[in-house]
Parts: structure tokens; sequence; C-alpha cells
């Protein structure tokens, strides 16, 4: 349970509110790169952090992304002619380019001098793994763009699922570092068989185990922390755990455990304190790992069918997220809706557009939701006093090499080496452990 002044700085991150200045030194998804497929197409509006910018790709194939609004007289350039290397605002003619120059001023006189005295906001930008990228930050504590925790190598194939989600940022993620949820709200797509280890196919994921109350223990780590959820397994429980460990990448990626054909991680990027870009991330062999459609339609976020052009749902709470009660009541499906993401965003949704956690009652499978709060809002303590942003101290871990697992074991076996080499384990152990049974 958290008191309202740290809900608020676990949540806010508009303006000068430092969960916003934390995000603001770390790269962010700025959108998907199929949303820029062709030079010179239509610009994409963005939304992040409370800021409202413009993205788009030039005649050359760079991407900038911009602030939305014309420095002349602020009207939109979402609406602009994408141009000969440039964005020209419909208004008046003025034209900038990917870095924010101006390169024409067609209303202005052809001897003035004014394209030398105005920059346009425009924000760094790097294409890489599907997504365009933007560092927000300030340009003295730039990092060095380094590959995101699902392009562990770049021919790694990768498929994404984004939908624009109506609350905040933080009740999204605490949903993807929730192990014991996905044993009730996704037992219609998670079904437990007797099987050696997690399995995937086109209908569903297949699991070894019926245990719907995890054990949690809990490693803190240099970039925020994993935890294993150990539950009985359908075979040899007497002997054996089946093992999930998940990774809390701070601040906005989650990496939840992979199946036998590819991996998974989660993006929560903030849009403003009560809207977020969420991202499902399946990645991994080009022969195992499903394609973007088939991934989407897995998972019930289709374009057209399930969301609108710019990923925003067509289910709502006003819908009751098209949830069909006959199939519940047959048996078929536990909640009646379809799709994992869409089952989990009913219940973010559902909690407000900013979750009021000072009446929380957080039990023992809550383990993770607890260190979450704990770190991030202590980062943003630290924020507030002019210390560093979390995540961003030196050594930096590269992202790419970090690791879930999932799996049955021997009770005796060590989770915290499961799933690294040994010259790999050293990010993972930074921290004391703290951990319940």
């Amino acid at each position: 349970m958290l008191t309202q002044e740290e809900n608020d700085l676990l949540c806010r991150v508009e303006g000068d509110a430092p969960m916003g200045r934390i995000m603001r030194r770390h790269w962010l998804p700025a959108c998907l790169s199929e949303e820029l497929a062709e030079p010179d197409g239509d610009p994409v509006r963005v939304r992040l952090l409370g800021e409202d910018l413009v993205a788009f790709r030039d005649t050359d194939g760079r991407v900038g992304v911009l602030d939305e609004m014309c420095p002349h007289r602020r009207a939109s350039l979402v609406l602009g002619r994408n141009e000969e290397c440039g964005l020209r605002c419909l208004y008046h003619g003025w034209k900038m380019d990917v870095e924010g120059n101006v390169l024409e001023m067609a209303s202005e006189p052809a001897e003035s001098k004014m394209t030398e005295k105005v920059k346009h906001k425009a924000y760094p930008t790097h294409e890489a793994a599907g997504f365009v990228w933007v560092y927000m930050g300030p340009e003295e504590e730039q990092p060095a763009f380094t590959a995101p925790v699902f392009q562990p190598t770049p021919e790694t194939k990768v498929s994404i699922s984004k939908v624009i989600v109506d609350c905040n940022w933080a009740q999204i993620l605490e949903g993807a570092i929730d192990s014991a949820h996905s044993s009730s709200l996704h037992s219609t797509d998670m079904v437990p068989a007797r099987i050696g280890g997690a399995e995937a196919n086109d209908k569903v994921w297949l699991r070894p185990s019926t245990d719907k109350a995890p054990r949690l223990q809990l490693q803190k780590t240099r970039f925020g922390f994993r935890y294993a959820a150990l539950r009985r397994p359908i075979t040899d429980a007497r002997t054996h755990d089946y093992v999930r460990t998940t990774l809390f990448i701070a601040p906005y990626t989650v990496q939840i455990p992979p199946n036998n054909l590819y991996d998974i991680a989660i993006l929560h990027v903030p849009m403003d304190d009560t809207h977020t870009a969420f991202h499902f991330i399946a990645w991994g062999d080009e022969a195992t790992t499903p394609d973007t459609e088939s991934w989407r339609k897995f998972l019930g976020t289709q374009i057209g069918i399930d969301l609108d052009a710019r990923f925003r749902k067509f289910r709502t709470r006003e819908n009751n997220y098209w949830q069909d009660r006959r199939i519940m009541q047959l048996g078929t499906s536990y909640t009646g809706i379809r799709g994992i993401p869409n089952q989990d965003i009913a219940m973010w949704e559902t909690m407000g557009p900013i979750a009021d956690r000072t009446h929380d009652r957080l039990g023992a499978s809550d383990l993770a939701i607890v260190e979450f709060r704990r770190q991030m809002v202590q980062a943003a303590k630290t924020m507030q006093q002019g210390g560093p942003a979390i995540g961003t101290s030196e050594p930096r871990i590269p992202h790419y090499k970090l690791k879930s697992f999932q799996g049955v074991v021997p009770k005796e076996t060590d989770w915290r080496q499961l799933g690294t080499a040994p010259e790999e384990t050293e990010p993972y152990a930074a921290e004391p452990d703290t951990q319940t049974q």
C-alpha cells in the first residue's frame, strides 16, 4: 500500500514529474517502423510523456521526430506535406528537416535570414528492432543506443503487437510482473498439460502445472530485479519444481518466460499520465517465431479487426471488452474475452485511469509488485534530489544479454543460475536477495 504522494511519484510522467525525467534519460519507442513504411509517406502523430510529436520518414529514408506544432503559428505538422527531405506546414509553407532545421520560409522575403534564427524542437532518433526510438533527455546525458533485450543478434526475428491502453503505465507493468494472475485470468489460453516445459501453438500456451499459488523469490539487480515463480509440476511434484523467471528492466521493460518456440518481452511506454503504448513482443529464431500478423491474430490485436489504424481498441469499457458470457457459461472461456492482452486490458482499465494504491491489500504473491513500487518510488525521489536516473549508472548492463527461464528442475536447483552462462551471472547478483515462501 502506497501513500497518495508515493502513488503520484510512481505514476506521473508529464511536465517536470520525476518519473517522466527518468524516462527521458532512456531511449523510448516512439512508433513502429511499419508506421513509417515509405519515404515521403504519411506523417504519424506520436504522444510521449505528455508531449505531442510528429514522426516522419524523409525522401532519403531518414526518420525525424519533431514537436507536432509548427514553430511559426503552431498549426499541426501531422497534416503537413512530406516532400524533398522535409516536412512542410500547410499554413504558410515553413519546412523543417529531421533535425529541426528550418529549410524554407515561403511566407518570408527571399532576402530574409530568419531561417538561421529559428530551430524547431527535434529529438535524436535511432531505428532498430522494428521501432523508431527517441531520446528526450538532456543532450549531455544522452547514452549511446544499445540493442534491446529482444534483439540479441541483428538476425533475430521480431514480431510486435501494439495497443493504446487508456490507463497509467505503472498498473500495466505491474500486470506483466504478476505471475499469479495468469493461472486465473488467462486460464483458457494458458492450459495445464503433462509436458516437460512451456509449449506454444497457434491456439494456446501449454504449461506443466496446475498450481495457482506460486511461491515467489526475488533477486535485486543493477538493471532492476528478476524473480522466480515456483510451482508444483504435474509430474514429479515431490522432487521437482516448475520454475518461471521474469525480469524487470527499469524503467519500462519486462521480459517474461519463454516457451519452446520464442521469447517474450513487454514494453510499457507512457504517452501521458493516463495513456500507455503497450507492446507485446515475440522474438527468436526465424523458423519458430510467428510472423507479425500471426502473432497479432493469436493475441486478438489485428488492425481492422480488433484495433483501428492507430492501434486504438474496438474493445472498450463501454462495450465490456466484447465479453461473451455465453461461452463463459458453456465453460469454453474463463473470462469471455478473447486474447491474452485484451483480458489484461480489461483488468487494467477498470482500475481507473490511475489506480489508487492507497487501498491495496497485497499478499505473498505480490512480492514483485512490492519491489517494483519500492524501486521506482525511490528512483523518483533520487531524481528529485538531483541523483542519476535508475538504469543509467555505470557500468550499464547490455540488455540483449539478459535472459528469462522456464522449466521443470530438481528442487535443490538454484534458480539464480538458470538460463545464464557462468560469465553472465554477474549482472544478476549486484544486490542481496529478498525472498518469501
